[in-house]
């Protein structure tokens, strides 16, 4: 046995348990399993043709090498991503905790309170330094934030009777260009058009029904957007502000200036560069548009025994239950990184956070006046870290690249420098003498900074923030290491027990993958930092490229969009524009099986196109017939079907090569949804099903973790005819000679975090990516098994057998009066958390293991559903006071004094005997969730009402 083998630990059942289980199904091999599980016309005939894999210790050293080639020179670009500074007590007990990072999204919200409170006071946070009146809990980035704000302020105007129909938007010249481009993406397919200009020159005409402004201004200069905002108001236009989070510190929150919305990223706020990201954006609106806000709110509510709870508020709102009329999608956020974020505030706190804010604008004043004293012309008349001086960029550029010191020259007459926490006195020192080479003059030293304010009277911060208990409380490393310790002891993560969501494949993020994500050469460069200083990133994006476009069968990839929902609209607005190219501009119609994701239908809405959904079998599979007869209806305008494979309902569907044979012979294009990978990697592959694009989660089946639920990266793979229009960047070329704008806001999305998926297909190599999927189909077929007797499964395929996830259906045990939702929260009492509830099919559930979870865990759960089909047995509809329907049980409740229940303490808390040995006890009782919806609270109680209490 080679125990240097990474597929050895990252593979669950050892080889004598994948005998035992196949035992159980009844097959005599894994290859017999496959055969009978995948149909023969889809089965690669050759393998992935992929280097040999790399051991743990032979990864890491030639990951530490790549790092070198990344040059992290100082960096004062700006343009919305900055230099921070972690601190060390957030990376280690969140970043680098498994504790925190392979949490799933807090779906179950009595196992999850720990890292609901620190989305709570995420939001917090943000509400009140933007001066908005509800927040959500993170979205993917900046751009993306921004987009969604113009999307929002779309959807309202219809509200407005003397703005239905309206369609033009505002666009400042001075937004960041990396929001200029998505802004652009978004706006088209939905009938918005937008109007680029000076917002001192802007006239507020009835033709406009939103605008949208930076604060500051990408240059840096401030914009008086209290004159620009109150007018709008009076000319019923409705204002989103791009924000600088970190600069709101100073300058007033744009709320109190009637602003409709107020966007950001909390990146400066400790969280690496990484060459673009992850990093959490906010979003920040009115009350009265809470059923537009897009992503997740956390929102307060009480328990069955009334005491106070947290959990995802407004759901309905979400894309898998309106579908392609939902105003959220649940897919985009950044959890981990908006908990880090929250904590730094946190650990600072408002007096903190005013210190640094101080530091980084008397530094920015320090440098702009020692630069006017050699002569140069500082242009900006009110900011808060950025400076731009009037010169030849191109005889700066020249110098400072020597000095390894990258600056940002928009033009050959301007240099832009924007200061940052990290910047030190001798770090002014070192710029003030690049200028002074420059000016041939002999340079000037500073000693100390100033104290200046050159922020304009009218934008200055009077108001206060972050009065909040949590935000004054936990200000020493020992405070605050034992807070995030008591939030994390709350949370049931996959370092506790397996989670077996079906579709959302939460395997090992193994450490080895990890460890890079700390070190300083991997993030601490800029995404707009010039190429050459990035070679150690280019090797890794481009590797992973050329993995992922392998294993898909693929011609080419992009790494940009940053989640799978931006993965599924970036495939559509690819396809989109391919039709475009042929003068098919009229092909809209997109075909969406019942089965599918509910993800789809939304991306398809906002691609611009009209849904038709196809009918599925009695069996679960697309019906070809149906699905035919609406190709042929729809040919002239036929776009693109939308399919997932293995299908939602866990099953290879074996007429998979003729349908998408009948999409192409009527001139349309097929997407096909990753979400299932993790059943194809290996076996078969999009292009050999005859796709023409597929998304790929990369947090679910190449190891990113889901991070509470973020980060992701949702890269597209292509067939080489719709390669020419992969999407750019405006500042970095990226994609293809065609390509569409921005996805994301950096030209490589979160490609800090893609150093995981590379690392993983390093290590498991051709081999152990195919030994992965054949064994977590074991797995899969394995539980069938296991539960057979006690739970049905609905859907198999026509041999019998579960792709990499099942669904079981509970709707029969409704005569036992126990609902779904009972199972879900009695398994919290075994210490699982629940698969995924009533997806695709409503009272379901959808139980995904994956290949790396042992075969011990695996009875371990099956033990457990077993158990509670016994519970199940013994209720009746007439009588809710059963263990089911009081499910989670607590640590006070069986502690209690009284004891009111017909079973005993020990049925409740301790059902079977292993969960004595690690017993995780949830923390609070069953969350009311009607009545937390209708008393939304989104932040934390202020101080003045614990004083009231």
């Amino acid at each position: 046995m080679n125990t240097n083998a990474f597929a050895l630990r990252h593979i669950g059942p050892r080889e004598d348990d994948q005998n035992l289980m196949l035992k159980t199904i009844g097959v005599d091999s894994l290859d017999q399993l496959i055969y009978e599980t995948i149909p023969d016309d889809i089965r690669l005939k050759n393998g992935l043709n992929l280097e040999d894999p790399m051991t743990e210790h032979e990864y890491l050293l030639h990951i530490h090498e790549l790092s070198k080639k990344n040059k992290a020179y100082k960096t004062y670009i700006g343009l919305g991503y900055h230099p921070t500074i972690l601190p060390a007590v957030i990376q280690r007990n969140i970043l680098e905790n498994p504790g925190w990072y392979t949490a799933y999204t807090p779906y179950q919200a009595e196992i999850a309170q720990g890292r609901l409170e620190a989305l709570l006071n995420f939001q917090t946070m943000v509400i009140d330094l933007t001066g908005m009146e509800i927040a959500n809990a993170s979205l993917l980035d900046e751009s993306t934030a921004a987009a969604e704000a113009m999307s929002l302020l779309f959807a309202v105007r219809e509200r407005d009777q003397k703005k239905a129909g309206i369609n033009k938007f505002f666009v400042s010249e001075n937004i960041l260009p990396q929001t200029l481009s998505l802004l652009q993406t978004r706006a088209n397919p939905i009938g918005i058009e937008l109007v680029i200009g000076n917002e001192d020159t802007f006239e507020f005409s009835s033709e406009f029904f939103g605008a949208v402004l930076q604060y500051p201004g990408k240059d840096g200069q401030i914009t008086d957007i209290k004159s620009f905002i109150g007018q709008a108001n009076a000319a019923r236009i409705k204002v989103a502000v791009a924000a600088d989070i970190l600069s709101l510190v100073k300058l007033e929150a744009p709320g109190k200036f009637g602003a409709d919305v107020v966007v950001g990223t909390t990146q400066r706020f400790g969280i690496p560069m990484g060459y673009g990201g992850p990093h959490a954006a906010f979003f920040a609106t009115k009350e009265a548009y809470k059923r537009d806000l897009p992503g997740r709110i956390i929102g307060v509510t009480k328990d069955a025994n009334g005491n106070r709870a947290l959990r995802m508020a407004l759901q309905t709102r979400e894309q898998h239950i309106k579908r392609d009329k939902a105003t959220s999608n649940i897919c985009t956020a950044q959890v981990l990184l908006a908990v880090m974020a929250s904590m730094y505030g946190v650990y600072h706190g408002p007096q903190g956070l005013k210190f640094i804010a101080n530091k980084v604008h008397n530094k920015t004043s320090t440098l702009a006046h020692a630069l006017e004293k050699l002569g140069y012309k500082q242009i900006n008349t009110s900011y808060f870290d950025t400076i731009q001086i009037k010169t030849k960029a191109k005889k700066i550029k020249k110098i400072a690249t020597e000095k390894k010191v990258n600056l940002l020259y928009p033009d050959s007459k301007t240099v832009i420098i924007s200061i940052n926490e990290t910047t030190a006195i001798r770090d002014i020192n070192y710029l003030i003498s690049v200028f002074a080479e420059a000016a041939k003059k002999e340079t000037i030293t500073i000693s100390s900074i100033e104290k200046a304010n050159n922020i304009s009277k009218t934008v200055q911060r009077q108001s206060e923030f972050l009065k909040e208990p949590v935000f004054n409380t936990y200000h020493s490393e020992t405070e605050l290491m034992r807070y995030i310790k008591s939030l994390e002891r709350k949370d049931l993560a996959l370092n506790h027990s397996m989670i077996s969501l079906g579709s959302c494949t939460m395997k090992l993020n193994a450490a080895a993958e990890m460890l890079p994500l700390s070190w300083f050469k991997w993030g601490n460069i800029h995404p707009f930092a010039p190429l050459k200083q990035a070679k150690g990133y280019f090797t890794v994006l481009k590797g992973l490229e050329d993995q992922l476009t392998e294993i898909t069968g693929f011609a080419a990839t992009s790494l940009q969009p940053n989640s799978g929902a931006q993965g599924e609209f970036a495939g559509l607005m690819v396809i989109k524009a391919y039709h475009e190219s042929r003068n098919d501009h009229h092909r809209n119609i997109c075909l969406i099986p019942s089965s599918a994701h509910g993800t789809n239908p939304a991306s398809a809405v906002m691609a611009g196109m009209k849904v038709v959904v196809t009918k599925s079998t009695a069996e679960g599979n697309i019906d070809v017939d149906d699905l035919r007869e609406k190709a042929e209806l729809h040919k002239d305008n036929l776009s693109t079907l939308m399919v997932t494979y293995p299908s939602t309902h866990g099953v290879y569907e074996s007429a998979i090569k003729q349908i998408t044979k009948i999409i192409h012979d009527n001139g349309g294009q097929v997407y096909m949804d990753g979400a299932n990978m993790n059943a194809q990697v290996g076996l078969t592959n999009p292009g050999n099903i005859g796709a023409d694009v597929c998304h790929l989660n990369l947090h679910k089946t190449f190891a990113i973790p889901h991070g509470g639920g973020g980060p992701g990266v949702g890269p597209i793979c292509v067939a080489k005819q719709l390669v020419p229009f992969l999407p750019g960047n405006p500042i970095i070329k990226t994609g293809g000679k065609d390509a569409i704008t921005a996805i994301s806001g950096a030209p490589f999305g979160s490609a800090l975090a893609c150093l995981i998926s590379y690392g993983y297909i390093k290590m498991l190599g051709a081999e152990g990516l195919t030994e992965s999927t054949k064994i977590a189909i074991l797995n899969a077929n394995y539980i069938k098994q296991r539960l057979q007797g006690s739970f049905d499964t609905l859907y198999s395929g026509e041999r019998g057998r579960a792709a990499h996830e099942m669904i079981v259906d509970c709707r029969p045990f409704k005569a036992n009066g126990i609902e779904v939702t009972d199972i879900a929260k009695r398994l919290m009492d075994y210490g699982f958390h629940a698969p995924t509830v009533s997806f695709p099919v409503a009272g379901t559930l959808m139980i995904e293991p994956t290949e790396s979870e042992s075969k011990a865990e695996i009875d371990r759960f099956c033990d457990a559903m077993i158990s509670i089909k016994k519970e199940i047995d013994k209720a009746t509809k007439d009588d809710n006071n059963n263990v089911l329907k009081n499910a989670p049980h607590t640590l006070n409740m069986i502690t209690a004094d009284e004891w009111y229940f017909p079973y005993t303490r020990e049925e409740a808390a301790f059902p079977l005997n292993y969960v004595r040995d690690n017993k995780f006890w949830p923390s609070v009782r069953r969350v009311d969730d009607a009545y937390g919806d209708r008393n939304l609270i989104c932040s934390c109680i202020p101080i003045e009402a614990y004083a009231e209490a």
